[in-house]
């Protein structure tokens, strides 16, 4: 699921290191919101503006760990 989730975010941010530790500094809102719709259509999940907190958006991993939550809630 990881490399997945960076492949359809690195076609769509191509300028945005997902490797970054600090990611959520990286992104401005038009990147926090692409990721969150990106993420919703591909995994038929509901992402809100609530969920792009700095804690969730950390690291590519915590996308992940965010993404498997929304999944086991649906």
């Amino acid at each position: 699921m990881k490399e997945r989730i960076r492949l359809l975010l690195e076609d769509a941010l191509p300028l945005v290191d997902f490797d970054s530790d600090f990611l959520f500094s990286e992104l401005d809102s038009l990147g926090v919101t692409t990721i969150l719709m990106i993420l919703s259509d591909e995994y038929n999940i509901k992402l809100e503006s609530k969920d792009a907190t700095p804690r969730n958006f950390k690291n590519l991993d915590n996308i992940v760990k965010l993404v498997q939550k929304k999944i086991e809630e649906s």
